[in-house]
């Protein structure tokens, strides 16, 4: 079992990196990113199961499940025993647009 970060995904750890250092301090930052990777290692060994991503639900696509930090939501999906991150968006970030962008990138 694994834990896979994709390009994107990574990019917006990135992202998310250099708005919370700018804004915030790095002990902030800090706390966020072991608060991200807490959470994927609970999807990841089963003990935690997200719920469908409502827009994509909403056309018939269950395969993709969200859970969230405090500050974040992370968009994954289980292909065998790997979990996928697809996007790592902040609550206050607009996740339509953001899920727009992802679906016309591919």
């Amino acid at each position: 079992m694994a834990v896979i970060i994709l390009p994107q995904a990574q990019d917006d750890l990135l992202s998310l990196q250099e708005y919370m250092l700018d804004k915030w301090s790095e002990a902030d930052w800090l706390q966020a990113e072991e608060e991200i990777f807490e959470k994927l290692d609970l999807v990841d060994t089963g003990f935690l199961t997200g719920a469908p991503v409502r827009e994509l639900a909403s056309v018939g696509i269950f395969d993709y499940q969200h859970v969230f930090t405090s500050h974040h939501k992370l968009v994954y999906r289980r292909v065998d025993s790997d979990v996928y991150v697809y996007a790592i968006a902040a609550h206050r970030q607009d996740f339509q647009t953001l899920l727009l962008k992802r679906l016309l990138k591919s």
